[in-house]
């Protein structure tokens, strides 16, 4: 059995007597690419402010370390450290900086010490400048390079958003809902994207487009959580069809 890259075992948060997450167990592998679904109050985003630092848990714990690395527990840690350990993680509002080119928003995301004057005025290594290239590419943003980024539409953000975190190149992505107001065509082009990236990264995806899903998750797992917790963890027909999840998500109009 290969171990996990990322562990919550046992976790539990409480906000005001509201329990957002509840004795969660969830494990991510390297390379893989993980959808998490559920319906609003599910504990999603809790589940990610717990892993980036952004909140702490009341109980268990969070671990994060390949069979290879040294094990980290993120519970110890602040959200800045965790980011440095390779986790970075994409919210819903895609943020760039809009008055930056496309070009200049990688550069700016690039990892280092160095705020956006020096960043912007550092000069690039060809290696640094080779891959930027490529991820310009892989975003498909390449003819885009000089465009103020925020002249780009809504999906083309997005594309951009998931370009800075490669260029801090993560072991781990944790995206919010990649698919929220976009065309059909930009959805698909986010789920080809997202796809190209399994292998090379660990993604754990948060969506609630039942077809999108189904595009991302054709080899992989979904988790499905409900009142902060794993309902059913399977392949997305497995989950499809299990009465409980239809019950509680899939059965209110989100097939």
């Amino acid at each position: 059995m290969p171990h996990p890259l990322l562990s919550v075992e046992d976790v539990s948060k409480t906000y005001d007597g509201f329990k957002a997450i509840s004795n969660l167990t969830f494990y991510l592998y390297e390379g893989e690419l993980r959808t998490v679904i559920g319906p609003n109050g599910a504990g999603k985003s809790t589940f990610f402010d717990l892993i980036t630092g952004r909140a702490q848990p009341d109980k268990g714990k969070i671990d994060f370390g390949s069979a290879t690395a040294r094990s980290h527990d993120l519970t110890s840690l602040s959200e800045y450290e965790i980011n440095r350990l390779g986790i970075g993680r994409k919210f819903q509002t895609p943020s760039v900086y809009s008055e930056h080119s496309v070009w200049e928003n990688l550069v700016l995301s690039l990892r280092g010490p160095r705020g956006i004057f020096a960043s912007l005025f550092h000069r690039l290594s060809s290696t640094e400048r080779d891959r930027l290239d490529d991820l310009l590419k892989l975003i498909r943003l390449d003819a885009k390079r000089e465009w103020k980024a925020g002249l780009l539409a809504h999906g083309e953000k997005q594309w951009l958003e998931i370009g800075m975190l490669l260029a801090q190149d993560p072991k781990v992505l944790l995206v919010d809902e990649p698919a929220a107001g976009m065309t059909d065509e930009e959805t698909h082009r986010t789920g080809e994207l997202l796809l190209s990236l399994a292998g090379r990264h660990s993604l754990i995806v948060v969506e609630h487009d039942m077809t999108f899903v189904r595009q991302i998750a054709r080899e992989g797992q979904v988790t499905v959580l409900h009142q902060g917790s794993v309902l059913c963890e399977g392949k997305f027909d497995e989950v499809q069809s299990n009465p409980k999840v239809r019950e509680v998500y899939l059965g209110r109009g989100k097939q």
